[in-house]
């Protein structure tokens, strides 16, 4: 597998690793070229879980950056450090980061996710030991996603790593017990995207289409 960028993501990447925490990771490849010219396409992504690993085909982490996702999208905003495999071509991907971003995708997207882990903080049976595991792990989330969300659309910049992960984690503890508290983040957040942000309107898909036929010449047989 042609892997062009591979790094350490999740709680690691985000200081909000503990003892027990997973080590995941996420890349993208590229498939062989010649194997866009049959009947079926090639597996677009590959997940494992010993270790924990996702990859995307570079053209489908693509699609899903410029959708503004947010675990594709860290991917070419990590520190440094955190990198495992950083080809010269990834090292291109990373620098077109910017053009991959757009004002209503982040908002759709990080506001979405957010909002998903408040619906399942708020499911969860928080009597149960493991429940309220799970439940202050959803709280995490969502304090990450609606600070990176709103810090995307304020300066264009996405933060991996958070500043103040033992603030993070209280906040955590404080809404798994009362997910109604959470609402008021959302709301707080939604008002900060209704203000004018850095992000165009629309991403620029020219350079990293230019990208992916470079990533598609690449990966040509040799006569």
């Amino acid at each position: 597998m042609n892997v062009l960028l591979s790094g350490i993501v999740g709680s690691t990447a985000y200081g909000l690793a503990h003892a027990g925490s997973d080590l995941d990771r996420l890349g993208l490849f590229a498939a062989p070229t010649v194997a866009f010219h049959g009947l079926h396409r090639p597996v677009e992504s590959h997940v494992t879980t010993a270790p924990d690993r996702t990859l995307h085909e570079a053209a489908k982490w693509c699609r899903l950056a410029l959708n503004g996702n947010p675990t594709a999208t860290e991917l070419v905003w990590l520190p440094g450090e955190l990198y495992e495999v950083r080809t010269p071509i990834g090292e291109e991907l990373i620098g077109l980061r910017e053009s991959l971003l757009s004002g209503p995708a982040v908002r759709r997207a990080y506001l979405g996710y957010a909002d998903q882990q408040l619906r399942k903080l708020a499911a969860r049976d928080r009597t149960d030991p493991a429940g309220r595991a799970r439940a202050a792990k959803h709280a995490r989330h969502l304090v990450r996603l609606v600070r990176q969300g709103v810090a995307l659309h304020e300066t264009g910049q996405l933060e991996i790593r958070l500043p103040d992960p033992e603030h993070v984690r209280a906040l955590g503890e404080r809404y798994a017990d009362r997910p109604e508290d959470a609402t008021a983040l959302l709301a707080d957040a939604e008002a900060r995207f209704d203000r004018p942000g850095t992000l165009p309107a629309a991403p620029d898909e020219r350079p990293v289409e230019a990208w992916l036929h470079r990533v598609r010449a690449a990966h040509l047989p040799t006569p």
